[in-house]
């Protein structure tokens, strides 16, 4: 999978150069390109900024210097790849849309800064993004954290499938708890159940927890998901139990 990025600061992503991502790209399942918008503009002083038509505090991005790169970028491949804008006014996301995103083979993810972008630059995007309800300086960590989510379902970044579809949230869930070595740690013993080597009843101690974690912190995730009968057979219980505290 291609992934191309429009930012004013690229030294900011060479925290992919380390950890698992390091090791999808040096294996060739992932590619990065960075691009400076600063590199595509028309005057001598670089700036990619002014002031916003109507007047207002803070700065304004300009158009021209995200087209000329988008333009670079399509001159390499001959099409304008899947376009993605990181905005506070975009869909927010989850673990549904990275599943989408991973199934695109190439995505072009562009950066804001400042106080917004022009608005003409909007028919060259196919998707807004936003990471949540809150503000932050620039577009870059959101993306990062959206390349980071979508590159660990590309098949063979992780280890195996078990690595990412027990994890919060990609079953709909957030994760059960987890255990290793010692067995018991400052009195704290680990559940009986995961020392049993019985899978089964494993598989049905980590889906109760899965369960119960989810409906006292997240209980808005259990009406987005199919729940199995033996789901809902667990869910019971966990509220009986909890009615009886």
């Amino acid at each position: 999978m291609i992934f191309d990025v429009l930012t004013l600061f690229p030294e900011m992503f060479d925290i992919f150069s380390y950890s698992i991502i390091k090791r999808a790209r040096d294996n060739n399942l992932i590619r990065l390109n960075i691009y400076n918008i600063r590199d595509f503009t028309t005057n001598k002083h670089r700036k990619v900024d002014d002031y916003p038509y109507g007047g207002g505090a803070g700065m304004v991005m300009q158009a021209e210097p995200i087209y000329n790169t988008v333009d670079y970028v399509k001159n390499i491949y001959g099409y304008k790849p899947y376009t993605i804008l990181m905005s506070p006014k975009g869909e927010v996301f989850n673990q549904n849309i990275s599943k989408e995103l991973s199934n695109i083979n190439h995505v072009m993810l562009i950066c804001g800064h400042y106080e917004g972008i022009d608005e003409r630059i909007m028919p060259l995007i196919d998707r807004e993004i936003s990471i949540g309800d809150f503000v932050l300086t620039g577009g870059e960590i959101a993306c990062m954290a959206i390349i980071d989510s979508v590159s660990r379902l590309i098949p063979g970044v992780l280890s195996s499938n078990e690595s990412f579809e027990d994890e919060s949230f990609y079953s709909g869930l957030l994760e059960y708890p987890q255990y290793t070595r010692p067995e018991e740690f400052r009195g704290m013993k680990v559940p009986d159940v995961l020392l049993s080597g019985h899978h089964e009843n494993i598989r049905k101690w980590r889906r109760y927890e899965s369960l119960k974690i989810t409906y006292k912190r997240r209980p808005d995730l259990l009406k987005k998901i199919d729940l199995s009968n033996e789901d809902m057979k667990m869910l019971e219980d966990i509220k009986n139990r909890k009615k009886e505290k």
